[in-house]
């Protein structure tokens, strides 16, 4: 349930009007006051909206987008196809990077809230579930659980871990290693995971688990492996210049396999044999899912899922 100025009075003991003058900085108030009144702001998770009494209930053509990491090509040119179609069909955007940081990302959900923007996606995952529950505004997610109302959009991150599997098994590699990146959220990203589990159990093929967090590239690899599923292209050409600093050759004396496929990484490092999501369809599939739910605020739209492919 989305809090109100009446609750926000009610929470702190005061009156509508001295929240009003609080959130609009007007009149001589005590310092208790208004303290008071922000606490019990922060209890609800009450976003002032200065611009929603300015718009008099018209939208405000503002689609506010959520992103961990920016400096990521994949998410950068997610989120530059996002801004492309979005202003094709009249609206503008406001581009937020958590930088995997809760704190960043909860004051800019409500930087988001309080300029009353009439739809948020969100590819971030830092926040409590709960938080999400409480945001007025329609939200889809990409590739993150949020809540139950929230629809997700993603590509097919088991089949793409089972694709990754696949090309190393084709080049009869002896020593697999896998990297785990340690997420901890509710996100269909950990089905890359298991597929490529799945695919290993299915063809009785022993693997190493290295954790993201608990292990160095530079000593680890080469070691004894001489194939590699990386969690993502970035990942994957970290891991193969090690490799090539010991004068080995990818794709005759190792093996790895990135994920993402995005149009730099295609660009510089071509010979990265890699899952590709297919960034265009995505940004179309976020976009006419929350322009339904913009629509319909009360009726469930369902997830999407789109197919991966693989390039090598």
């Amino acid at each position: 349930m989305v809090a109100k100025l009446k609750d926000v009075a009610k929470l702190a003991g005061v009156s509508v009007t001295t929240v009003s003058r609080v959130i609009n900085n007007y009149g001589s108030l005590s310092d208790k006051t208004i303290k008071k009144v922000h606490a019990a702001m922060r209890e609800l998770n009450y976003q002032p909206n200065a611009l929603a009494r300015a718009m008099q209930g018209k939208p405000s053509k503002f689609i506010g987008l959520i992103f961990p990491n920016l400096t990521n090509p994949f998410f950068a040119e997610l989120v530059n196809e996002l801004e492309r179609q979005l202003f094709e069909q009249g609206y503008k955007t406001i581009i937020a990077s958590s930088a995997e940081n809760p704190e960043i990302e909860h004051e800019y959900l409500s930087m988001l809230m309080a300029n009353q923007v009439d739809g948020i996606i969100s590819g971030s995952h830092n926040l409590d579930i709960q938080e999400y529950h409480q945001v007025a505004a329609p939200i889809v997610s990409f590739d993150r659980y949020l809540a139950d109302n929230i629809p997700i959009v993603a590509s097919d991150s088991y089949r793409g871990g089972k694709l990754a599997v696949d090309y190393l098994l084709q080049h009869a590699v002896r020593h697999i290693a896998v990297i785990v990146d340690e997420d901890t959220s509710a996100s269909p990203t950990l089905n890359r995971l298991q597929g490529a589990v799945d695919r290993l159990t299915e063809e009785h093929r022993s693997f190493d688990p290295l954790a993201l967090d608990s292990i160095d590239f530079a000593t680890t690899f080469p070691g004894i492996y001489d194939g590699v599923v990386a969690s993502n292209d970035i990942q994957a050409l970290e891991i193969a210049a090690v490799y090539r600093a010991h004068g080995l050759r990818m794709g005759r004396d190792f093996f790895i396999t990135g994920y993402d496929g995005s149009q730099l990484v295609q660009k510089v490092a071509p010979q990265l044999p890699t899952v590709v999501q297919p960034i265009p369809e995505l940004a179309t599939a976020l976009i006419k899912t929350l322009l339904q739910r913009v629509a319909q605020p009360t009726v469930q739209v369902p997830s999407t899922t789109l197919p991966v492919t693989f390039r090598q």
